[in-house]
């Protein structure tokens, strides 16, 4: 076998791993892993991971991979607690974790917008997102989740179009500490300083698409 054959067996070995793969990550996103306790994600996360506001289930469709695998893996070792998420996550194999997560890190996410720390704050809920409180010891939401909410690397999740109802649940989850897989407890903090006012405002005003465009 010459130079250019090796060339394209390897690439043609390449495209069918890469093929089997994604279609690996797609059975289990639209049905199941292999066993049968691992239910398929879109029977909650909505057939294009965009999640399901009206039950608080959230958006994984654009996410980082690796922040999809950690939590993932925290359900598994029991660090995050959902009644739902936790048996499932176990039931997934560590192949079909990486495989899912990739398929849903590559999908199409909604643009956040580009709210920026220095721009005016139209509202106090606007200023705790952009600024935050340092008498609390509040940082501005965007300054670690990126601009707009729209997500920051792997350890700093969208908050952009997530639903209200489980961004609050999220933050109550800090406060009480039944949540508690963030770097360093940085969140835990952060929700212990803020009131319940504070917790339901901004998080209707990070799942509002309304707020995120045209500033």
């Amino acid at each position: 076998m010459n130079t250019f054959d090796r060339v394209v067996m390897g690439g043609l070995l390449l495209f069918a791993v890469s093929s089997a793969f994604a279609a690996e990550g797609q059975k289990v996103f639209s049905q199941g892993g292999q066993n049968p306790a691992a239910m398929a994600c879109m029977s909650c996360h909505g057939p294009d991971g965009m999640g399901m506001a009206a039950a608080g289930f959230p958006r994984l469709a654009g996410l980082p991979a690796a922040y999809l695998s950690k939590q993932l893996n925290d359900f598994r070792n029991g660090s995050r607690k959902n009644p739902i998420m936790e048996p499932l996550a176990k039931a997934l194999s560590d192949d079909e974790i990486t495989a899912v997560t990739t398929l849903l890190a590559a999908r199409p996410a909604p643009p956040a917008g580009d709210l920026r720390r220095q721009q005016m704050a139209s509202d106090p809920v606007e200023a705790l997102a952009l600024y935050g409180d340092w008498s609390r010891q509040i940082p501005g939401c965007v300054q670690c989740h990126g601009p707009g909410g729209g997500g920051l690397g792997q350890h700093f999740p969208p908050l952009a179009h997530q639903p209200a109802s489980y961004l609050s649940a999220q933050l109550n989850a800090w406060r009480d500490g039944s949540r508690q897989n963030d770097p360093d407890q940085l969140m835990a903090g952060v929700a212990k300083a803020m009131t319940d006012a504070e917790v339901k405002a901004i998080a209707a005003y990070f799942a509002s698409a309304a707020s995120q465009e045209g500033k």
